[in-house]
């Protein structure tokens, strides 16, 4: 269902740190799928662009710092392309959304303190983060609520169990 492709789409993934990403060899391909997946859930009609970059924690702590005013790694940072972009990209082929950007390190410790499979957790990090490339919150508790009704239908369309099942996988940012 939430799998399948919208066509012409565009989900660029970079690989911003191998050796941080080397426990999970297949973080690209997850990415996508699961960024695949909250565009099938919820996106606008047409065509749209969006990047995933596969951070160390190093990074994501300097753009947490630099962007949010927290001086600490977490484990997924989101950055909507903004109203220019999106009216410049209007006339265009897509509609760019932004980037969504997750730390390795961050993402590995949470995922083994939640028993969860790094792939997994990499998947409900990428939906949330693609979540609020379109438009999504969860600052008001009526709105967290959407969101990770969102989430949990999004993942559990890809086989991924309720990320929100035990009181410690609320930490996503």
């Amino acid at each position: 269902m939430s799998d399948q492709r919208r066509r012409g789409d565009t989900i660029a993934v970079d690989l911003a740190a191998p050796a941080a990403w080397r426990a999970l060899p297949e973080a690209r391909v997850v990415a996508r799928r699961a960024a695949r997946a909250a565009l099938a859930a919820d996106a606008p009609a047409g065509p749209v662009e969006l990047a995933i970059r596969l951070a160390d924690d190093g990074e994501v702590r300097t753009l947490n710092r630099d962007w949010r005013g927290q001086d600490k790694a977490t484990n997924v940072l989101s950055f909507p392309a903004g109203d220019d972009v999106v009216a410049a990209t209007a006339q265009a082929r897509a509609l760019l959304l932004g980037d969504v950007v997750v730390a390795a390190t961050t993402l590995l410790a949470e995922a083994e303190a939640a028993g969860k499979t790094p792939g997994d957790h990499l998947a409900h990090l990428v939906v949330h983060g693609t979540l609020h490339l379109l438009g999504h919150d969860h600052e008001r508790a009526d709105d967290a609520t959407r969101m990770e009704g969102l989430e949990r239908t999004i993942l559990a369309g890809i086989g991924i169990a309720d990320p929100y099942d035990d009181a410690g996988a609320r930490e996503v940012a």
